[in-house]
């Protein structure tokens, strides 16, 4: 018979797989562990126990693909935690998150970066004087810490150096908190905000970030830098995200200087949620409104006009809302750069 005889039989080999069941690990002895930073491929997550806590190194398991593992996470993990020298877990699971914080590279660009996971607090670092303030990134940040779920702070410092109450009647109407600190200045206030939270450091560089991280935590020795006398422009002296326990209990995320921060993937009416009482009013909107002050028809003009809604705080709401747009944006980052 030819070898290409359409009649010639050729059997398949078998396969020699396991049986797929449905059955999978329960992982019902697996410790959970909080994630603070990642090096190539490798995690170190934090492990609370009797003595205080571990630092235990790992990686992500095959079975979790293409899911995320970032900083904050609070992960599952298997195999050896017990975090003697040499030793390696596997992250088997990302436990649901609370908060995330995500921005995108820019306002056209709809991908999103998340960057922070289960942090309560979003401290936005601005220094009053040298450099200037930039109400335009501090908008972002705001709308980047609603639209996470996280409570914002305003942190002034060098306010040693010009008086701070212009920049915090901007943010009054939001009923955004603050407290202000000066070089070598007392730091208790601030203390106060962070016990038992996790909370995120964000700011331009030059505003203080280092020298704020450095007076909480003795020992954190990050680096400071200065501020170019002719630019008015700080310089980056953090490269990258740092995770540290707080002496008084909670978590300290110092972030690098950021100079622009996209918000593509928030909408409108995400964040309008954040204000209970103007999402309330914006329940009787037209269907896709914007809530602009150039929307036809928007509930909250109606409400400013007949005394139902502060005008002060509509605008300031507004004003957050046109920190979304791409002028905004590049008006924020030529003042940074």
């Amino acid at each position: 018979m030819s070898r290409y005889d359409e009649e010639a039989k050729y059997d398949r080999p078998k396969r020699r797989t396991r049986p797929r069941t449905k059955d999978r690990p329960s992982y019902d002895d697996a410790v959970i562990g909080f994630v603070f930073t990642r090096d190539r491929g490798r995690y170190a997550c934090w492990v609370e126990d009797s003595d205080g806590g571990r630092e235990v190194t790992a990686m992500k398991a095959r079975q979790l693909g293409r899911t995320g593992v970032i900083v904050g996470d609070r992960v599952k993990l298997d195999g050896n935690a017990s975090g003697d020298e040499g030793s390696l877990a596997r992250i088997v699971e990302v436990l649901p998150r609370t908060t995330l914080l995500r921005r995108s590279a820019d306002d056209d660009d709809p991908v999103e970066r998340p960057l922070v996971a289960n942090a309560d607090q979003l401290v936005i670092v601005v220094a009053v004087a040298n450099p200037e303030p930039r109400t335009g990134l501090i908008d972002r940040f705001l709308v980047a810490a609603y639209d996470a779920g996280m409570r914002p702070l305003l942190c002034l410092t060098k306010t040693d150096l010009a008086d701070p109450d212009p920049l915090l009647s901007i943010y009054r109407p939001l009923g955004v908190e603050s407290v202000a600190t000066h070089q070598n200045g007392d730091l208790s206030s601030l203390r106060e905000q962070l016990d038992d939270r996790t909370s995120v450091l964000v700011g331009h560089s030059g505003v203080g970030k280092s020298t704020l991280v450095n007076g909480l935590i003795p020992g954190a020795d990050r680096a400071i830098g200065v501020v170019n006398e002719v630019t008015g422009r700080g310089r980056h002296t953090s490269t990258n995200t740092l995770v540290l326990r707080l002496p008084e209990g909670g978590w300290l995320i110092d972030t690098p200087g950021i100079r622009s921060f996209g918000l593509a993937h928030v909408q409108p009416d995400q964040l309008i949620n954040a204000f209970p009482d103007l999402a309330e009013i914006a329940e009787n909107c037209p269907r896709g409104c914007t809530h602009t002050a150039d929307a036809p028809d928007c509930a909250l003009d109606e409400a400013v006009a007949e005394g139902r809604a502060d005008a002060a705080r509509v605008d300031s709401f507004r004003r957050l809302l046109a920190s979304r747009e791409g002028r905004e944006l590049r008006d924020a980052t030529e003042e940074a750069t």
